[in-house]
């Protein structure tokens, strides 16, 4: 942990100021925020020139957590998650207590329990939940590395993680699902 532990840090406090952070996830790079204020989120919209009815994935590090910012989830989903190879976000219904202009207009939202070690020691300091979205312009493809994300994108957040910079590995978004009546209809592989 001491490898990142100033990266933590700077992260925490950026995010407890309601700032924009850019970060590697257990996916991609992600800009991310404090998931329930709702003028941080709005910086995320307004960097990525994004409009607000594209949402934005959140990232917890506990099956509890989802507990905490989803009414009534179905617990078999759980089990489904512990046989996905690949980190996988899902779509639940009836989200509560994050930024209302992160959730959609349907009252969904997009939540993925991180394995990755610097994010989930990131979320467990912080507290809270944390936006991950990709770290490009609305319309542009996701960075696949650090080095292929946009200068607007790096000059536009309040702290840039210096863990994993130097990266060559190629990542890919996460998979996307919807859980409905017991069964994952898959949106994104």
């Amino acid at each position: 942990m001491e490898v990142f532990e100033n990266d933590i840090r700077h992260c925490v406090d950026v995010l407890r100021q309601g700032g924009l952070i850019l970060y590697p996830t257990d996916t991609i790079w992600g800009i991310g925020c404090d998931a329930t204020n709702e003028q941080a989120v709005e910086k995320v919209y307004q960097l990525k020139k994004r409009c607000e009815q594209k949402s934005m994935i959140v990232l917890v590090t506990e099956e509890r957590d989802i507990l905490q910012y989803v009414a009534a989830p179905d617990m078999q989903l759980f089990d489904y998650l512990d046989t996905c190879q690949k980190p996988t976000t899902v779509i639940y219904e009836n989200a509560i207590g994050l930024a209302t202009n992160l959730v959609n207009q349907d009252g969904t939202i997009a939540i993925r329990i991180c394995k990755d070690d610097f994010c989930r020691h990131l979320i467990k300091r912080f507290q809270k939940p944390i936006v991950s979205t990709s770290a490009n312009l609305s319309g542009d493809l996701a960075p696949a590395t650090f080095r292929q994300i946009n200068h607007t994108i790096i000059n536009g957040v309040d702290y840039v993680v210096q863990w994993r910079q130097k990266e060559t590995t190629e990542n890919s978004p996460s998979a996307l699902i919807k859980w409905n009546n017991g069964k994952a209809e898959v949106i994104r592989n």
